[in-house]
């Protein structure tokens, strides 16, 4: 094997070997294997992969309709409950969510591969156009959703759905948020991100305008004052900095804009990359950014993550993943600071972590480990900007059940809330609920109170 040059640099493989590591993690299964698959299933009549779903999704349902030679009703099971189902079924920790409640799992430690089921069905509805729900009469309301990640886009569908026009702002040049920004590229491959968000507009009812932020073009008021309802899908637009000597250094970069930059890039040689890569983090951030280096073409990646395997946010699977792609997870280690040979990254000096009552402390040994290049994925945080007097609680905006602000006919829901975890299917059930929500409280004020902006 030849030796890669050392520093930061693109084109470090062959195309073919950029096709083949960019590759579809899983691809969609042929008829056969989902007939196959979708036999394991016991259809049980509690339901424990169902309660598991944060969008509920009737599992036993649609798994039932793949075997009956009847995709398409199963993909509407599916999008009735999830309209950005086929992203989910790509991107949703199944291993720990739906999967991990499966009755196989627990009885042959193999559960039912319900994530590819669900691709399998919703491929085949948006391969041949297949829309299976219509725009109710105009109501004449319209509502103003700001992102246009999943959980604005599951709430403009919903709402669409009853006869409402939703007006989607987004800050970025394309919408699609974390689904077209944040994830890994092997994972959702072919565009398939403006695919869907092509496939969810043709209902009607919504018109997206990028390029407009909260708090720098309109505020929460102007919404208020010219629109029936607003809900607001924020996503978290700023991440946590190391704060240690050297992390302004050529060669540190955080992990979020790198996934970014190598989802937006059309051609991945162009997107440069170390030899030796260190990444500090123990979440999905920091696994998708370790594997990805590694596809790109860097010789070493580490992972440093200051606590143990059992306390990362990364699933065993993912671990395993990056694992099984040559990328080393170290444990018990924290950044201490960051070394410079030049005005560029020559290594990185970690401290020694353990436990001791309850609390993580240094152990007092000090390691470096030698690389060009230093990924930070230590966490995202909410950027509370052009919100008002909405209440928040550590960071985050204060919702009830129905996605309810402090804020009157104001809702909010995915990642900006305090309401359950950070995760595309728990911002698409937000959406949805919060648009459900908006329709009963409209439905019972009565004519329309706001004219369209």
């Amino acid at each position: 094997m030849h030796r890669l040059e050392s520093g930061i640099a693109g084109a470090r493989l062959t195309p073919a070997d950029y096709a083949e590591n960019f590759a579809d993690l899983h691809p969609r299964f042929d008829r056969h294997e989902a007939l196959v698959a979708a036999d394991r299933c016991y259809f049980c009549h509690d339901a424990p992969c169902m309660a598991a779903c944060p969008t509920a999704i009737d599992i036993p349902m649609f798994i039932r309709q793949i075997t009956t030679g009847n995709p398409l009703g199963s993909a509407r099971t599916i999008f009735s409950q999830n309209i950005l189902g086929g992203m989910c079924a790509r991107v949703c920790p199944t291993e720990t969510l739906c999967e991990e409640a499966c009755v196989r799992h627990t009885a042959e430690d193999r559960p039912v591969e319900i994530g590819r089921l669900q691709r399998y069905a919703t491929d085949i509805a948006m391969d041949r156009g297949r829309q299976f729900f219509a725009r109710a009469a105009d109501t004449g309301r319209t509502i103003a959703v700001v992102g246009a990640g999943p959980a604005g886009l599951a709430c403009a569908h919903r709402l669409a759905m009853n006869g409402h026009s939703a007006i989607i702002y987004d800050a970025r040049q394309k919408a699609g948020g974390l689904n077209e920004y944040g994830i890994a590229t092997y994972k959702a491959v072919d565009d398939f991100a403006q695919k869907e968000i092509d496939y969810l507009l043709a209902i009607g009812g919504i018109e997206i305008r990028n390029g407009q932020a909260l708090g720098r073009d309109f505020s929460l008021s102007d919404l208020t004052a010219d629109y029936d309802a607003v809900f607001l899908g924020l996503g978290l637009a700023d991440t946590n900095k190391l704060g240690i000597e050297g992390d302004d250094l050529a060669g540190v970069d955080d992990a979020v804009d790198f996934i970014a930059a190598l989802r937006q890039a059309r051609d991945r040689s162009l997107v440069p990359i170390g030899r030796r890569v260190v990444v500090i983090g123990g979440g999905m951030t920091a696994v998708d950014a370790a594997i990805q280096a590694k596809l790109l073409g860097a010789e070493e990646v580490t992972i440093c993550y200051r606590r143990g395997k059992d306390q990362m946010n990364a699933s065993v699977y993912e671990q395993e993943l990056a694992a099984a792609r040559g990328v080393v997870i170290r444990h018990w280690l924290s950044p201490r600071r960051i070394l410079d040979s030049d005005g560029a990254v020559a290594g990185i000096e970690l401290d020694y972590t353990a436990l001791r009552d309850g609390q993580l402390v240094s152990t007092g040994e000090i390691g470096v480990i030698a690389c060009d290049q230093v990924m930070t994925a230590i966490g995202q945080r909410f950027r509370p900007v052009g919100l008002g007097a909405l209440e928040m609680e550590r960071g985050r905006i204060i919702v009830d059940e129905h996605c309810r602000t402090s804020m009157d006919r104001v809702y909010a829901g995915g990642d900006c809330v305090q309401r359950g975890e950070d995760l595309t299917v728990q911002a698409v059930a937000h959406g949805r609920d919060a648009a459900d929500a908006i329709h009963l409280a409209l439905a019972s004020a009565g004519q329309p109170a706001a004219a369209v902006a």
